[in-house]
């Protein structure tokens, strides 16, 4: 069947190519002068430079390619506000971030997620990853590219390929995207110099930052050799403050509350409302540091030859200070819920929610956490352009880039202060609730005992090794013919290592705790409405001296392996990938019209081998090895229909591969405070398969000017699906060993509720949008005004997938959107451009989407549910789905010319201090997490020579 359908869809290209109703033809991606343009009077005074000249390269790039191509261009990204390249890239249609640490870590392209987008740096294959809190996302162990281990300053061009072709390398549904490092002969002059300098200032942190950049780049030998090296360094302190609830689940499950609880006003459906597992506040502390280093080699010894060296280094470092002030009881057994009394007068609202109520026997928690976090990434690339006369020329490129994620420190202390009378919470206030502890004390150290200490380093690698060739060969003077192959070899690890025991902790002396505990004080910018915002938190750094905690012995051994907690990151995934292609392009005159296109088939071969523990202190290795072969022909057109209007049109065949962490062959059980989770994985998943199908309508009216329409259509055929069910423990078939603590006591109930996760293959569904962009100066006002003009754009997508409940035949499924995808996204940046001034505000907005592995919802899937439960009919014990609400961050810059060579620089980002709000449940909109970070400022200068 799958054979009869990739047949099928190549007849369909070459049959139409026969019939003359497509021209074949391609245009290189080079910046030219628009066929538009018309002359300008000669008493005209035409400025364009700066960010104008910038969008009007980027403009030039986009109306000379056949595909649906947008492109950002080095001033552009040098010039705007931007922390890294994830924020740089939001301004193209279609694309939208996820971001942390107050700055972009992902991209979404057309309401495809990170992990189907692939990324390319100087030609090659990459993958950087890094860490991030768990409301983020933690530690990056899939295919999405983090953008934010890179400044931007350390690029000159960034291209987004919307559509497929035959010549680009398999294995995105969304986009590939291409990041291009300076090199020594995008320069005019034999010597360049410049840089820039600037102080950062963050409102709510009130840190004081610097950020660096400078390149230089010199010719030799008359301009064959060329030599280019630049750098970034950037510094960051931020507060990252706000509630959060760690979900919501239902009051019966770990055990329900206390019989002595008053069913509280409002519960229609006795105690199976749902109520926050963990109610807090949090608050974060980061210091970042990121470096930046290239370097470029170029030697043309001849016309007909190009030798190109690049190497890129880059070195993300962040700590990260976490404190929680939490009731714990709520999402715990045993000692927990089954003891919280629930007192007269708790409120539960329409959406089956418990908003409101004060309770007895609460057990509180402080928690602190700290990590330190490194990614350091490296790539080297050597590529050859060989002509042969002038009809044949080969292109030679082979590369290897690594990226090495670190945390050899993540601590955890909690103290805790059981059994609280009179706690309450308050959700009735909106997002910011009002917690109240009752007569605990919360700045007083001998409230508090110790309760857990955490030890979990953890680190990641990801490596690639790229080669590929291709020759080109001009069969007519409009006909080219392209024959290429390529090699790729890929290879994930992940480690992690925990204690043996994390509630083994030493014995204190009374008043001990005093001298290991410190004052916390919350910032006074976060609203927290009455709740308490200073509170007792651990000395990290006095317990580390007091007690040796990370000296590897005693109860602090870590263990990895043979650690169940801990197995399931301990896991591999290699990857070898052979490719070829064969494509024909071209160039034609139809009638007075250009009709340019490329029509080619590649098949890729891949052999994936994958690896992981599982057996508890057994450590068993588990692996599997698999291989799977794809034919993906592909069709771009491009019609010039006159010197202002275009028409593209593309059709092709998209493969995405499987996730890291659905690969794993072993199934991965933990118990982490009040998560209680087993993840199972399933390395037998398919690639997930698509048919791409765009339509693009460009209309150039004017000089420096566009307006884009573009509609696209994807029949998603194989998509891999998470699913999700609560179920009992003693129900798993797992030894009881794993929920038993060094001291034979139990660690949970045998019948506490365990979400389980497992993928599989789905029957996938559709896709669907439309993307307007539109951009022009404003040359037709009079005066000063006419400096002024406008890019923006906007993206509409929908989707509908189906997401099983299990992997039983017959099981229920949830119909939502894809994860990670925005209804709606739009942005729009207003400037102003003179000699000598310049001035620029964005805006960018993205609708709410659902969370990636948030379908769905966890804590409130029916256990075993059946064909018989129907997830799409409003059930009052599911949560269907978790999410983001939408965003609107707002930025603007400012430069002034001092002099030919020296620019005063303004930046000022997130201006109106966006909150991230994600939820759960779509209808009941249950708090999940609320945060802000504050105002960003820069004040600088550039410089060029």
């Amino acid at each position: 069947m799958k054979s009869a359908l990739i047949a099928s869809h190549v007849a369909r290209l070459f049959a139409a190519a026969s019939l003359g109703v497509i021209a074949i033809g391609q245009a290189q991606a080079q910046a030219q002068t628009p066929q538009a343009d018309a002359p300008a009077p000669e008493n005209e005074d035409i400025i364009v430079t700066g960010f104008r000249a910038s969008l009007n390269a980027a403009l030039d790039v986009k109306r000379e390619s056949i595909g649906v191509v947008d492109v950002i261009k080095a001033e552009d990204i040098a010039d705007f506000p931007d922390n890294n390249l994830a924020e740089s890239i939001q301004r193209i249609p279609g694309v939208a971030i996820n971001r942390d640490q107050g700055e972009g870590r992902n991209i979404s392209v057309r309401g495809l997620g990170p992990i189907f987008t692939r990324v390319r740096i100087n030609g090659i294959e990459g993958l950087s990853t890094t860490g991030g809190s768990d409301a983020s996302g933690g530690a990056n162990r899939g295919r999405q590219f983090d953008f934010n281990t890179f400044a931007s300053e350390l690029f000159n061009s960034i291209t987004v390929r919307k559509t497929a072709s035959a010549d680009v390398e398999e294995g995105s549904l969304g986009a590939t995207v291409d990041l291009q490092t300076a090199r020594p002969f995008d320069y005019k002059d034999d010597f360049t110099l410049a840089g820039s300098a600037a102080v950062g200032l963050n409102d709510f942190s009130n840190a004081v930052d610097p950020k660096l950049a400078g390149l230089v780049s010199a010719k030799f030998a008359d301009g064959r050799i060329g030599v280019l090296l630049s750098a970034a360094y950037s510094e960051r302190g931020i507060f990252e403050e706000g509630p959060s609830t760690v979900r919501w689940e239902r009051g019966t499950d770990n055990g329900g509350f206390a019989p002595a609880s008053t069913l509280p006003t409002g519960a229609t459906q006795g105690y199976a409302f749902f109520a926050p597992r963990i109610p807090r506040y949090d608050s974060y502390r980061y210091s970042t540091k990121r470096l930046g280093l290239t370097g470029s080699i170029q030697w043309q010894p001849s016309d007909a030859t190009l030798l190109t060296f690049d190497a890129l280094y880059s070195n993300f470092k962040s700590n990260r200070a976490e404190q929680y002030l939490e009731a714990i009881s709520f999402s715990r057994s045993g000692t927990g819920k089954p003891q919280t009394v629930i007192r007269p007068g708790a409120v539960v609202d329409a959406t089956n929610s418990l908003v409101k109520g004060v309770f007895d026997n609460v057990d509180i928690r402080v928690e602190s956490r700290y990590d330190e976090l490194e990614t350091e990434f490296q790539q080297y690339t050597l590529s050859l352009h060989q002509e042969f006369g002038d009809r044949l020329r080969l292109d030679l490129l082979g590369g290897y880039s690594k990226s090495d994620f670190s945390n050899p420190i993540q601590t955890t202390i909690a103290l805790d202060a059981n059994n609280v009378q009179g706690y309450s919470f308050d959700f009735t206030s909106g997002r910011n609730p009002i917690f109240n502890y009752g007569n605990l004390n919360v700045a007083n150290a001998g409230a508090w005992t110790l309760g857990e200490i955490r030890l979990r380093p953890q680190y990641v690698q990801n490596d690639f090794k790229n080669g590929r060739f291709q020759f080109e060969y001009d069969a007519t003077d409009a006909v080219k013919l392209r024959l290429g192959g390529d090699y790729k070899k890929y290879s994930f690890d992940s480690q992690e290592y925990r204690r043996a025991s994390e509630t083994a902790v030493p014995a204190l002396a009374p008043g001990q705790l005093a001298g290991l505990t410190r004052l916390y004080s919350m910032s006074p910018d976060t609203p927290t409405n009455g709740t308490p915002s200073s509170f007792i938190i651990p000395n990290l750094g006095a317990f580390a001296e007091a007690f040796g905690i990370y000296s590897n012995s005693g109860i602090y051994a870590l263990t990895g392996t043979n650690n169940s907690n801990a197995q399931g990151n301990w896991r591999a995934v290699s990857e070898r990938d052979i490719g070829g292609y064969v494509q024909a392009v071209g160039d034609f005159d139809l009638g007075g019209m250009r009709l340019r296109g490329d029509v080619g088939v590649r098949y890729v071969d891949t052999r994936q081998r994958s690896a992981g523990y599982t057996g508890g202190a057994l450590a068993v290795l588990v692996a599997d090895e698999r291989s799977y072969g794809e034919w993906l022909p592909s069709l771009n057109l491009s019609l010039e229909l006159n010197r202002d209007m275009i028409v593209r049109g593309a059709v092709a065949r998209v493969m995405t591969r499987p996730n890291l962490g659905n690969l794993n062959p072993t199934g991965a059980f933990s118990i982490s405070g009040g998560n209680r989770t087993y993840n199972i994985g399933n390395p037998a998943v398919e690639p997930i398969i698509a048919v791409d199908y765009d339509l693009s309508f460009e209309w150039y009216f004017a000089r420096e000017s566009a307006l884009v329409v573009g509609l696209f259509y994807k029949d998603i055929s194989s998509f891999v699906a998470n699913t999700a069910q609560s179920i009992p423990f003693n129900q798993l078939g797992l030894p009881d060993s794993l929920i038993t603590g060094p001291n034979g006591q139990l660690l949970i109930q045998p019948t506490d509720l365990i979400t389980v996760t497992q993928p599989l293959n789905s029957k996938g569904g559709t896709l669907k949008g439309l993307e307007v962009g539109f951009q022009t100066p404003f040359r037709f006002l009079p005066g000063f005004l006419s400096n002024l003009g406008v890019q923006a754009n906007y993206t509409y997508v929908k989707s509908n997938i189906e997401y099983p409940l299990s992997t039983a035949a017959g099981a229920p499924v949830v119909i939502r959107p894809l994860t990670d995808l925005s209804k709606h996204s739009a942005n729009a940046t207003l400037y102003y451009e003179d000699k000598r001034f310049s001035l620029r505000g964005s805006v960018a907005y993205r609708s709410g989407y659902v969370q990636a592995g948030g379908v769905p919802g966890r804590n409130g899937v029916a256990p075993g549910a059946g064909p018989n439960f129907n997830p799409n009919a409003g059930q009052p014990t599911f949560n269907d789905v978790e999410g983001v609400h939408s965003t609107i961050n707002v930025d603007m810059s400012a430069s002034l010319k001092v002099t030919e060579n020296v620019t005063l620089t303004f930046e000022a980002i997130n201006l109106t201090d966006e909150y991230i709000d994600q939820y759960i449940d779509s209808a009941a909109d249950r708090l999940s997490v609320y945060h802000h970070t504050g105002r960003q400022f820069y004040f600088g200068a550039r410089f060029k020579f």
